[in-house]
């Protein structure tokens, strides 16, 4: 093989990174080798004894990765016959390359999630604190990008641990999906050795919801399913699409123009020309990194959909959009964590940075958006006009309102009383910002009462 093609079909650079899942995999089908009789006691000795030595050399930097040996796995099986001999020789005994990547990738994906859903949940803490410290500051909430009506801007943060709390959620269904053992397919058609492969599913923890082994059934699609890898990148995509979100926002509401926020300044950089610039480079990034996942899930459902069975050289190609996937996802939920909570101090336990937040720029967004119009239109409906009607009625003094450049809650009654007879003093109670958060205490609503209720949820949830 010329070297082009050498480099061109190597994958080693990149799948090494399953070294530890490659040994683990190794060791229990080494250990179901020799408890069938199909190897040696002492065979199966060596096997976890050189094992144990490439896993230290590995771990230490002193062993030589080869181009000339393709992959993970040829380079781990040829250092360890040059360690142990014809033992070494017999590891590969009833199995193949294509279920042992196919394992490989599953048991390393399975320790990926998991880091992932901590991740998650250390993400959702972030902004359950951040909604607890805030649930009476007031914003504007938007329809359109329009002001629409008060909310509290502790609910506003809850919205985004709801979103984070599914993703973690389809993180936990698809890891039982992955959770599934490939090994004993062998290249494609299972093998005339007596393997016992529910033995290696224990071994390995690959089990069911009942505890049962969880064993792929078909060898066909033991090697050549990647549905796997992109499930999980699908999932994936969709939590960088809710943390794109929040970082849309996050950006707008710390421009001049809106002034809600400010992002510590570890998150931001200056300009290079213009020293008042302070640039919100973190969530600008991660809005940008979102496409790339996505990207990513594009092209591994563009990898398999022309496949036939079994395994073919294509799927070498799951490998970087996937690994590229774990890092992105990870990272992005690793700095959102901390830029939204803040640091950790080792001494005192407090958090330090973070967002801040400015209730008075927000409460005098609300304001002048007319926010409070739906609950003049629900005062006139609980008087006994009809909805449509009090819609057309609060049009009315929302114009008066605009003509005169005040709030609703600004307009002396009299003028209230012009529009609707049935107007009384009690008006302003619900005109006022605080009256109309407080009036929405319905599950789910954002009165400041539901919002505690949700934080105290979330918090037990997350225990």
């Amino acid at each position: 093989m010329s070297d082009l093609v050498k480099r061109y079909t190597s994958s080693v650079f990149f799948d090494k990174r399953l070294w530890q899942a490659d040994i683990e995999g190794s060791l229990a089908h080494a250990e179901m080798l020799a408890a069938q009789g199909i190897i040696g006691q002492a065979d199966h000795a060596l096997i976890a004894q050189g094992l144990a030595q490439i896993t230290q050399e590995i771990e230490t930097g002193a062993f030589e990765w080869k181009l000339d040996l393709e992959d993970v796995h040829l380079n781990i099986e040829a250092r360890l016959t040059q360690l142990v001999g014809d033992a070494g020789k017999r590891l590969h005994t009833g199995r193949s390359r294509n279920d042992q990547v196919a394992t490989d990738v599953r048991l390393w994906l399975r320790g990926e999630i998991d880091q992932i859903t901590n991740l998650m949940t250390d993400l959702q803490l972030a902004l359950i604190g951040l909604a607890e410290k805030n649930v009476d500051v007031i914003m504007p909430g938007f329809t359109h990008l329009q002001v629409a009506q008060p909310v509290s801007f502790g609910h506003h943060m809850l919205a985004y641990v709801e979103m984070f709390s599914r993703d973690a959620e389809r993180m936990q269904e698809i890891r039982r999906r992955v959770n599934r053992l490939p090994l004993g397919a062998a290249a494609l058609a299972g093998t005339s050795y007596p393997l016992d492969r529910e033995r290696v599913a224990i071994t390995l923890g690959m089990l069911d919801a009942q505890g049962q082994p969880a064993v792929c059934q078909n060898s066909l699609d033991a090697v050549s399913d990647r549905d796997f890898a992109i499930e999980f990148t699908a999932a994936a995509s969709l939590a960088m699409v809710h943390i794109s979100r929040m970082s849309e926002e996050l950006i707008l509401w710390m421009s001049q123009n809106f002034g809600f926020i400010q992002i510590a300044d570890r998150f931001t950089t200056g300009s290079s020309i213009m020293p008042q610039k302070k640039n919100p480079d973190v969530p600008e990034l991660a809005r940008g990194k979102t496409g790339r996942v996505v990207g990513h899930l594009m092209g591994l459902i563009t990898l398999m959909k022309g496949q036939p069975l079994a395994y073919n050289k294509d799927n070498q190609e799951d490998k970087e959009p996937l690994f590229d996937t774990v890092d992105t996802l990870k990272d992005t939920l690793r700095i959102f964590a901390e830029m939204v909570g803040g640091q950790l101090d080792a001494q005192t336990g407090l958090r330090t940075g973070g967002i801040s937040v400015k209730p008075e720029a927000m409460e005098r967004a609300a304001l002048r958006g007319y926010a409070t119009a739906t609950d003049l239109a629900d005062y006139l409906v609980k008087k006994g006009q009809p909805f449509r009607d009090a819609h057309e009625t609060v049009a009315h003094a929302v114009k008066a309102a605009i003509d005169h450049g005040v709030d609703l809650s600004e307009l002396p009654l009299a003028v209230l009383q012009s529009f609707s007879a049935a107007i009384e003093k009690d008006v302003y109670e619900c005109l006022s910002l605080r009256g109309s958060l407080n009036a929405r205490n319905v599950l789910g609503g954002t009165a400041p009462v539901q919002v505690r209720a949700q934080i105290a949820r979330h918090k037990i949830r997350l225990a």
